[in-house]
């Protein structure tokens, strides 16, 4: 028999997927086949690919049914949508409130990946800047992100990190890093002073999720003519007491 092409096979693996879906109890491989009109030899070898990979698990009564890695990648893309939503009117009313650009921002490896942003100048959202991803050592979201995790988690999130120093107060190392996640931990709120860019701060906080997890970060940014050091304390209790009330509409109770 012919190998399949690389499309045949994912689609085949899909049908699968969509008929487990049905079963949460399971279904052996030979009704599987028969639902599908493949051979039983073809689904038993996509489904041993894909219960490898933790997307189909068999049961001790020998059948198969979605597994829970699958169920976490839909979990994080549909966490990812309600955070969006629920987050939104947070973001316009920091903008609208403190007069500085907003964002929101999620972790992605050893960076950041914007998912919301608003302009003061525009008011509106910034389709062009979503998805555009950004170091996270030197901005204020990836400092609240990263302190979620131990400094052994963190040495190994960042391990291939080259610490590009895009001024001369960038964060330098990972050990100027652990330190600087520290004092994040204890205020409960990150700076980027003209860390990222020169004349440019930004204060971030985290935002948690129902098991106490911080799950994205929200921060508001500006020169440092609008934002000033004077402002720097008020302007952290704001954006802290936003991304509590986004934790609290996710579910958070801490």
């Amino acid at each position: 028999m012919a190998k399949d092409s690389g499309v045949q096979s994912i689609e085949r693996a899909l049908d699968i997927i969509e008929v487990l879906a049905e079963y949460q109890d399971g279904i052996g491989v030979t009704e599987l086949a028969g639902k599908l009109g493949l051979n039983k030899s073809t689904v038993h070898r996509i489904l041993a690919t894909l219960a490898s990979r933790g997307y189909v698990n068999k049961t001790d009564k020998g059948l198969y049914r979605l597994g829970i890695n699958l169920i976490e990648v839909v979990s994080c893309y549909i966490n990812n949508l309600e955070l969006q939503t629920e987050a939104r009117p947070y973001v316009a009313q920091t903008t609208a409130e403190l007069g500085l650009t907003c964002h929101l921002g999620v972790l992605d490896g050893d960076q950041v990946v914007y998912i919301e942003k608003m302009d003061v100048f525009s008011n509106v959202r910034m389709y062009s800047q979503i998805g555009v991803r950004v170091r996270s050592y030197s901005c204020s979201l990836g400092k609240c992100l990263l302190s979620n995790y131990s400094a052994t988690q963190v040495r190994q999130i960042m391990k291939d990190c080259s610490f590009i120093k895009f001024t001369e107060k960038t964060v330098g190392s990972i050990d100027e890093l652990l330190a600087d996640l520290e004092l994040v931990r204890r205020r409960g709120w990150a700076i980027d002073d003209e860390e990222s860019e020169r004349g440019h701060r930004c204060i971030g906080a985290p935002i948690y999720d129902y098991r106490g997890d911080i799950i994205a970060a929200l921060s508001a940014s500006g020169p440092v003519s609008l934002l000033t050091e004077d402002r720097i304390e008020s302007v952290a209790e704001y954006v802290k007491k936003q991304a509590l009330e986004i934790s609290r509409s996710m579910g958070y109770t801490g």
